[in-house]
């Protein structure tokens, strides 16, 4: 039997995906054991799967070292890996937002400065509008850039908005809502179909179970 390569995303949502790949009979139970084990397997079903970085899945499953994998959208949107994307999971719900200091005005004579790690998304919405930009490319606490006047505004995962609010920012629009999504290597998705089709309906009906 052709083993089945899955990245999992280290972390709450990887328990929580590994989960519904279980209920869609894909169980490995030795991956609930207390270890510090990377790789899982049970060959009676056919499956191995192995933890990763949520940044670098879509790595893993683009260049073939997984089959399938999980992602947030704002990883597909930022580096745009050539891979399908079979399925929303619906979980790991967020937006990527624009965030501001209270009461900002944007100055369209200026060029706006903004602080982001996701600077492809940033690019990419702000040439939507027609906005002149400088994009500062930070890779955390971006928060700080509006405060310490480095930004006028800032690119980021929004969930709850305690973070931005704690800091006296506030979101002033929604670019795109994120989800975690199911997705597979081109290749490895013809080798494998039938088991891949598989845990796509097992997880689409646990999806409408929970609707």
């Amino acid at each position: 039997m052709t083993m089945l390569n899955v990245a999992l995303p280290k972390g709450r949502l990887g328990e929580k995906v590994y989960g519904m790949f279980e209920q869609a009979g894909f169980e490995c139970p030795s991956i609930r054991e207390n270890s510090r084990k990377l790789i899982f397997e049970n060959p009676e079903k056919g499956v191995r799967y192995f933890w990763v970085k949520p940044s670098d899945v879509a790595i893993y499953v683009e260049r073939g070292a997984a089959d399938v994998g999980v992602a947030g959208k704002d990883i597909l949107l930022e580096y745009a890996p050539d891979v399908y994307e079979l399925s929303d999971l619906d979980i790991g719900k967020c937006r990527m937002a624009v965030a501001a200091p209270a009461g900002f005005q944007d100055d369209i004579r200026k060029t706006l400065r903004v602080a982001t790690k996701f600077t492809n998304i940033a690019r990419t919405y702000y040439a939507g509008i027609g906005r002149d930009i400088d994009i500062i490319h930070l890779n955390g606490s971006i928060e700080l850039a509006p405060i310490l006047g480095l930004s006028d505004v800032i690119v980021d995962i929004v969930e709850t908005g305690t973070t931005l609010k704690e800091n006296k920012l506030e979101v002033v629009r929604t670019i795109v809502p994120i989800s975690a999504r199911l997705i597979a290597n081109r290749s490895g998705y013809k080798f494998n179909q039938a088991a891949i089709e598989r845990l796509v309906a097992g997880l689409t009906a646990q999806k409408e179970e929970n609707a």
